[in-house]
């Protein structure tokens, strides 16, 4: 066999519609795989939601994910697709759909950035229905045709290729984790357990260090509104557009310099992001200005539990937010942390940066490699 021309389901073992029910979480557990947790090739474990066996045993009865399985997401975002990873073991929600690639037909790695290329991502969203939620029809999966698959030997060549950028993107995005966990524990040594450089020396009285204060945050940075820009009005540039779940696109024009703070105001209240680049935040965020902005703050508003003041909408109400008191150190225990972390936070934007070129230059070669453009 030198080319396959088939349908999705006729290169699978099967391709099975996951429960259309809500998992109950906890804490600890098997990470359950929501529409938002399926990337480009790749599920993303980051804050995700987490079940008992109980529900694990129950949400698995059609077929439990092995390494190799794909991931599709139906809706939010509809069409993407990822690869589930040895070691993973993962329950899978609703509105997701479990493939297991028949590998004697098509190799997993190559399957998956298969349908996450242009062409095949336009057919498989050509049929999408919804009023509110668009969402791809399960017979339009199994149907979805697949032209021109080329040999086995090609396609583990191509997937391999392919999976190599994202393999060093996954390794980058556990070093920015380490990364953030250290300034994260840092500050909390610091500020919230009070074992700063020098304070034995320090008589501490209510809670507060010798030559630190309370201050409200309304004292210390003003918090702005974002600027409405909708999906449609958004174009293709090297600004990212922050929503208060983060980063929601790109846009060609900046609205905020940075390095700046992004704080959830509608949706996701209280959520807390650093941009160390110029940026573009919608509505649903606050910010504050480059110039008021430090690292410090940053995570004091990070270990901050922000309030939501509207039961239909959360919304966090930009007076409330002012009124709100934090534990500020001296100039020189304020200088000394900021040294730390700003380091820190250079050696994240660094690698954010190298992350962003590694999928850039995955997605350039996918097309040509899926087209035969480019030979693996």
């Amino acid at each position: 066999m030198t080319h396959l021309t088939a349908t999705l389901d006729e290169v699978c073992e099967f391709i099975v519609d996951c429960l259309h029910a809500t998992a109950p979480t906890q804490e600890a557990g098997y990470p359950l795989i929501r529409t938002p947790n399926i990337g480009k090739g790749r599920l993303s474990l980051e804050k995700v939601y987490r079940v008992s066996d109980e529900t694990y045993q129950k949400w698995t009865r059609r077929a439990v994910p092995e390494p190799g399985d794909l991931v599709l997401a139906r809706e939010a975002p509809a069409g993407n697709i990822a690869l589930v990873q040895p070691g993973q073991e993962v329950c899978l929600g609703q509105r997701t759909v479990h493939l297991r690639p028949d590998k004697k037909k098509v190799d997993p790695a190559f399957l998956c950035y298969y349908l996450l290329s242009p062409s095949q991502q336009a057919a498989l969203l050509a049929g999408e229905t919804g009023a509110t939620a668009k969402h791809v029809n399960m017979k339009d999966i199994r149907r979805l045709p697949l032209v021109n698959l080329p040999h086995l030997d090609i396609q583990v060549k191509v997937g391999e290729m392919l999976a190599g950028y994202d393999d060093l993107i996954e390794n980058n995005q556990r070093r920015i984790h380490l990364l953030e966990e250290s300034a994260r524990l840092l500050y909390k040594e610091w500020f919230v357990h009070l074992r700063f450089p020098g304070h034995e020396h320090v008589n501490i009285t209510s809670g507060v260090p010798e030559g630190w204060s309370r201050k409200r945050l309304g004292d210390i940075a003003l918090l702005n509104y974002g600027k409405a820009l909708k999906k449609g009005a958004r174009r293709p540039g090297p600004y990212p557009v922050f929503g208060s779940s983060g980063v929601v696109g790109e846009h060609d024009k900046a609205f905020v310099k940075g390095p700046a703070i992004i704080i959830g105001r509608k949706g996701n209240v209280g959520s807390v992001y650093w941009s160390q680049k110029d940026f573009y935040p919608i509505d649903t965020v606050y910010f504050v200005s480059s110039e008021q902005s430090s690292v410090f703050l940053y995570h004091t508003l990070k270990n901050t539990q922000f309030i939501s003041t509207d039961v239909a909408v959360p919304g966090l109400n930009r007076n409330l937010a002012h009124s709100l008191e934090f534990l500020v150190p001296n100039d020189s225990v304020f200088r000394i942390f900021e040294g730390y972390a700003q380091d820190i936070q250079a050696q994240i934007a660094k690698l954010c940066a190298y992350n962003e070129r590694l999928a850039k230059a995955r997605d350039l070669l996918l097309p040509k490699l899926m087209s035969g453009e480019l030979a693996a």
